[in-house]
């Protein structure tokens, strides 16, 4: 009797451990790159995303890698893509859609969507986000942590320099004026705040597309195969940031990133244009009353670039590690978690439904400044983005940078960067 006992104890036992073997392969694995550094608020609120969604799906393990910053982040993802341990999903720039088609890493999310819901999901989203998420009928990219410029106005500075501290200026003109208004000098007559400050480091393409933008040109094609840097218009928008510069409105020379929103609160500049994922960080850190609004017009009323980071699928990881992810996105994607999101970060939540939830109309009926940039939506564009996207936006800053340092004129830096785009545009046409 005790033989048959046993025997059934060592089956049940290895029964178990299967059951353990089968559960354990069962769970599908989702490294997660994500472009921020280590720590941090927003760190931790990706971990806990992460681990709610765990918590619903047990059989999927997502771990977020936090890879530095965008530019650190897709090199760290195309380096793992040749050596062939790529991550299975990441955010990266939606700029980043066409390096990527060209490197042959990412699938895209069409053979995804099968349901009815899935399509709905995928319609959902802000168009002016998809310009940036979609090329030749397919979807590459899902909009994630999504932004605009914005501009930011210190109400105590105004008030000071005689200014309505509700009218922020609307068009070139305005901005150039009041300015020249909030621009104070010490007794040596060096400059202690600076009525407008534009960055031109980091992202110098994307901040010079507030200009081009409601100078009513478009810097580049569709199809990423073009560009127009050397369009009358575009010179003509080089050509007012240097001019404010000259008027002494505005710092000459290049302008940190970085810095900017720091020096915002340090009443060192009185307005600022930065991205509208700096909302939060404005709100907490600002000791004073300020005002968001939008991009200022010039040939249209207004008008700035999308900017931020879309979601990848790269296409070496598993059929069961791309569903897994698919699902991830889906569901961090979810109306309730945009809000919150946007919430979090100041980001623009990514479609009309995240607006509609309980969440975001309570709190933007207490901070209306946080629908400033999706409503600004309408009239906003693509962010510049081509083939060989990085050396091209070289160019470009390259090029810009030396109009505001007074190396080159606006019209010689947007014809050379014009000659050097046609050149490694050229195999793409």
């Amino acid at each position: 009797m005790r033989r048959p006992t046993f025997l059934r104890t060592l089956i049940a036992c290895a029964g178990l451990l299967l059951g353990g073997v089968t559960q354990a392969q069962a769970e599908t694995e989702v490294s997660f790159y994500y472009p921020v550094a280590v720590g941090g608020p927003i760190a931790k609120v990706i971990d806990k995303f992460a681990a709610d969604f765990m918590k619903a799906n047990p059989s999927i393990k997502v771990t977020p890698i936090y890879a530095g910053t965008y530019q650190e982040t897709i090199v760290k993802a195309l380096t793992a893509h040749k050596s062939g341990t790529p991550p299975v999903t990441s955010v990266l720039l939606s700029t980043d859609m066409f390096t990527l088609i060209d490197e042959d890493a990412i699938a895209p999310f069409d053979g995804f969507v099968k349901t009815a819901d899935d399509k709905a999901w995928l319609n959902g989203f802000y168009k002016a986000f998809m310009l940036n998420s979609q090329t030749g009928g397919k979807t590459w990219g899902i909009p994630f942590q999504r932004s605009t410029v914005v501009m930011y106005w210190n109400k105590e500075l105004f008030k000071e320099a005689g200014l309505d501290p509700n009218k922020p200026p609307t068009n070139w003109a305005e901005l150039k004026a009041m300015a020249a208004k909030l621009t104070k000098k010490d007794a040596s007559g060096k400059v202690t705040q600076y009525g407008v400050q534009i960055p031109s480091s980091g992202f110098p393409y994307w901040l010079f597309q507030t200009l081009t933008t409601t100078n009513d040109a478009i810097l580049a094609n569709d199809s990423g195969t073009a560009v127009k840097f050397d369009d009358p218009k575009v010179i003509e928008a080089l050509q007012f940031w240097v001019d404010l510069g000259k008027a002494g409105v505005h710092p000459v020379g290049v302008v940190e990133w970085g810095t900017t929103p720091k020096d915002f609160f340090e009443k060192k500049a009185a307005i600022i244009y930065t991205t509208t994922g700096n909302l939060t960080n404005i709100r907490k850190n600002a000791g004073f009353d300020f005002g968001v609004a939008m991009i200022p017009g010039n040939k249209r009323k207004g008008g700035s670039p999308t900017g931020g980071g879309n979601f990848y699928l790269f296409k070496k990881s598993t059929p069961a590690q791309q569903e897994a992810a698919f699902k991830f996105i889906q569901w961090i994607t979810h109306p309730e978690r945009a809000a919150q999101w946007s919430i979090d970060t100041g980001y623009v939540a990514v479609s009309p439904a995240a607006y509609d939830t309980a969440a975001l109309k309570k709190y933007t009926a207490e901070f209306a400044p946080a629908l400033v940039a999706r409503d600004q939506l309408p009239v906003s564009v693509a962010e510049f983005s081509t083939h060989d996207n990085q050396r091209v936006t070289k160019a470009l800053n390259d090029g810009l940078q030396a109009a505001l340092t007074g190396a080159k004129t606006p019209e010689q830096a947007m014809k050379d960067a014009q000659r050097e785009a046609d050149r490694l545009l050229r195999g793409y046409k």
